[in-house]
């Protein structure tokens, strides 16, 4: 007797076989590996600009310190920051230096030095007055000595003798009017230093002038005092002639020169304001960093190309964000810089090629933070990776995030 399968069975064997191909088919969708989700970018042509960024401050181009000349008492300066002044104009005068003023014990001492000086006076005029008396003497008596010399009734030793005298007090009479010329010399002294102690000379005071056109920037000495020969009173220049200073690591100043265009954004106006660089000094300095890093850096002068009514509101001292163009072109194949990756002395980057991650190696030029200028190995409307980490590998499946 032949087995024969019944249609109830046949369908049976059917709905069991379709069961078992379905839960094959969700094992194997289960323990397929998942498509990574990645970042993705385009290659596009666009400009591309390549800059440094650096704050700066403003500074006047010429400036011009104004010094006392002499040691002297300058008066109160009438002038303001800020105030315009005219070559020629009077900045300060400066008067000769006052006397000390005296406090009631040096003014005690000052009396008593001038009663002092004053019988001293007294006592070389009364010396002069004897001196005068004997000299006169002296002399009379050598001229009747010489009378009687004549006539043969004295020696010559006698006549030697009071020609001596004669000459001895015509000197002490010379030295006591030379005592009594001190003398009235230091009275003299010792009343100038009670009656001019602490007040003004009446010499005519020393002008100082402008020595050109332009703003009062800084006062150094406002209020009158004395002032020391060569110390800094005031300073003057013009405000409408401005450049910018900016501080850049040695590193970086290397990379400009001078006419390289500087573009000047959040100054505090409205757009951008243009410039160029006109000095990269030779020398540089120290400087500690925020984070405690000494740093070799270097001034770099811009002046401004922009018209002057645009920045006029800027003064000395201002600050303004410069950023120096190193490389610029309108029309540039770029990537983000993202997606690339160095193996050896290589660029690579992913593309992507019907869901998968492919390798490709490219040849990279120019760079900033963002972009990366593409010379060879990626066309424009490509797609690339960005931020490609340890999971993305050749060939693996990659879902655009």
């Amino acid at each position: 007797m032949k087995n024969t399968l019944t249609t109830v069975q046949w369908r049976r064997r059917i709905a069991l076989g379709l069961l078992l191909l379905l839960g094959a088919w969700g094992l194997f969708m289960a323990l397929r590996p998942q498509p990574l989700e990645v970042d993705v970018g385009t290659a596009r042509r666009a400009a591309l600009r390549v800059v440094l960024e650096q704050e700066g401050r403003t500074r006047v181009r010429d400036r011009y310190v104004v010094t006392a000349p002499v040691n002297a008492y300058a008066r109160r300066l009438a002038l303001e920051v800020g105030q315009a002044v005219q070559r020629g104009d009077t900045l300060v005068e400066l008067e000769p230096l006052r006397a000390t003023a005296l406090d009631a014990r040096s003014r005690a001492e000052a009396q008593a030095r001038v009663a002092a000086a004053e019988s001293s006076l007294s006592a070389v005029e009364q010396g002069a007055r004897a001196a005068a008396s004997q000299a006169e003497l002296a002399q009379a008596e050598l001229q009747r000595v010489r009378a009687l010399r004549l006539q043969g009734h004295v020696s010559v030793a006698a006549e030697d003798r009071a020609a001596s005298e004669a000459e001895r007090s015509g000197a002490a009479w010379r030295s006591a009017q030379f005592a009594v010329a001190t003398a009235r010399h230091e009275v003299q002294a010792a009343r100038s230093l009670l009656s001019y102690a602490g007040s003004a000379s009446a010499a005519a005071p020393l002008t100082v002038r402008a020595p050109v056109a332009g703003r009062v920037l800084k006062l150094m000495h406002k209020s009158e005092g004395v002032v020391a020969s060569g110390q800094p009173l005031l300073e003057i220049g013009d405000a409408a002639a401005l450049e910018v200073e900016v501080d850049l690591l040695s590193a970086d100043a290397v990379r400009i020169q001078p006419g390289t265009p500087v573009v000047f954004a959040r100054w505090g106006g409205e757009g951008a304001l243009a410039g160029e660089v006109k000095v990269i000094e030779p020398a540089g300095f120290t400087k500690v960093s925020a984070l405690g890093v000494e740093e070799q850096r270097v001034w770099v002068i811009v002046a401004f190309t922009s018209p002057a009514a645009q920045w006029q509101r800027l003064g000395d001292g201002y600050r303004v964000e410069a950023s120096f163009i190193l490389w610029e072109r309108a029309d540039v194949l770029q990537i983000p810089a993202s997606a690339l990756f160095r193996e050896g002395d290589l660029w690579f980057v992913y593309g992507l090629s019907q869901g998968k991650a492919v390798k490709r190696e490219v040849q990279v030029g120019q760079r900033t933070g963002l972009s990366a200028q593409v010379i060879s190995g990626i066309e424009a409307g490509e797609q690339v990776i960005s931020h490609p980490d340890d999971r993305v590998r050749e060939g693996v499946r990659v879902l655009s995030r």
